[in-house]
């Protein structure tokens, strides 16, 4: 009798017990995302938006953060074209190591410092480099850019010294990464130096940086799949315009306003007064004092399409997408205003013939040099400029004179009726 009792005892209590125990040991919960529960992640996104979600991994957007590899850095690190000769004496040489690839300095031939390459920013146009140190992170001394297809002294560094002490800022990351957790400032020294948790850094612009936190989202959608109407999620079209263009302009409005806050916690339908001194935000903008690098929202603005229109920057911009470079593309967005049925098309239409299909954008938004980054190629001291593509949408004469002088040397054809 005390045996049986002892067989449902186990049966009964323990067995379960075990079960349970052993489905908590063996489920493999997903981590947490380091910016709180109310994220899901950018893997929940994908199960039902697979489409955007892949095509959107090929844009420079996601690829402004990354973990360095071979197959991320762009610059070659073949002997004989990884290198970069600051001087006679000193010389840079990117190099292949079993613990990864580091940047290494030579002095007279003999080494004198060297960091591993950790994060890659940018990737589209050009790339610079970071290496943690401890908790902080300092920019390495070379980068690369894709328009010279050579490896550069970093912006803003001399082309005789080599620097491995610039620290980088909660301020780059929050345009080039999705979150990183900035620890508190252990002492009240004017000198403080930010520092971070390297396990919270999520790298590239991803889902819910641009649309908000999902989980809810997400945990509701799941749950009730046969509801199609979007939930728990801001949509876009339901902004204003302003409220549209400022989840841009977190990134894409320079960074000479002094913060208030971190812009890791915008969210659509935030607007930037909160998050930047509201004078910047609100004074004059006179565009040509605008630096073409990371101010296009401003030059955007004081362009006279944007004032006449109710365009703003997905009117042109696909941001799930990869767009550079299609001009094409870019021209029929600008003949799907200007066209000859709404009397502004283009008056120099029938001499440019077929060349108003592709020269829209190169003629009203040519690319400029930036002023804020300027950088030398290995054995040329010669400043090398940045080529921007300027966002302040007008007339610039120079470049019609440009693109008709190069028009005399092809042969073209009229083109009487263009975009209807």
């Amino acid at each position: 009798m005390r045996r049986k009792r002892i067989l449902q005892f186990v049966f009964i209590f323990l067995v379960p017990l075990a079960l349970v125990f052993s489905q908590c040991l063996n489920s493999k919960k997903p981590a947490a995302d380091p910016r709180g529960e109310q994220y899901a992640g950018s893997a929940a996104c994908m199960k039902c938006h697979s489409n955007i979600a892949h095509s959107f991994l090929h844009t420079a957007h996601y690829f402004s953060t990354s973990a360095a590899s071979a197959a991320s850095i762009g610059g070659s690190l073949n002997s004989g074209s990884n290198a970069f000769v600051f001087n006679d004496s000193t010389k840079m040489v990117v190099e292949k190591k079993p613990l990864g690839i580091y940047q290494t300095a030579y002095l007279k031939g003999k080494k004198v410092a060297s960091e591993r390459i950790d994060i890659v920013f940018g990737g589209a146009k050009a790339e610079t480099y970071l290496y943690w140190k401890g908790n902080k992170t300092y920019q390495l001394p070379l980068s690369y850019f894709n328009a010279l297809h050579s490896w550069t002294n970093s912006p803003g560094y001399t082309d005789n010294q080599v620097d491995y002490g610039r620290l980088i800022g909660m301020r780059c990351f929050e345009c080039h990464s999705s979150y990183i957790k900035q620890l508190p400032f252990t002492t009240q020294s004017l000198h403080q130096e930010a520092a971070f948790d390297k396990s919270s850094l999520i790298m590239g612009i991803d889902c819910e940086r641009c649309h908000g936190p999902g989980a809810n989202h997400v945990n509701f959608h799941t749950q009730f799949p046969e509801q199609k109407k979007a939930r728990y999620m801001v949509s876009y079209q339901s902004l204003s315009r302003s409220q549209r263009v400022d989840m841009c302009a977190v990134c894409h409005s320079g960074n000479k306003s002094k913060m208030l806050q971190s812009t890791f916690d915008f969210v659509p339908g935030d607007t930037l007064d909160k998050f930047k001194e509201p004078d910047f935000l609100h004074s004059f903008v006179d565009s040509a004092k605008l630096d073409v690098h990371g101010n296009q929202t401003q030059m955007l603005e004081a362009s006279k399409c944007f004032i006449n229109s109710k365009m703003d920057c997905a009117t042109c911009h696909n941001v799930h997408v990869a767009q550079r470079g299609n001009m094409v593309m870019y021209t029929q967005r600008c003949l799907s205003c200007h066209n000859q049925a709404s009397h502004n098309f283009c008056k120099m239409a029938p001499v440019l013939g077929e060349a108003i299909k592709t020269k829209c954008i190169d003629c009203h938004m040519p690319a400029k040099p930036s002023n804020v980054i300027v950088v030398q190629t290995a054995g040329n001291g010669d400043a090398n400029p940045y080529m921007v593509r300027s966002h302040h949408i007008a007339i610039y004469p120079e470049e019609s004179q440009r693109i008709m002088a190069y028009l005399k040397t092809q042969k073209t054809t009229p083109l009487n009726v263009v975009g209807k």
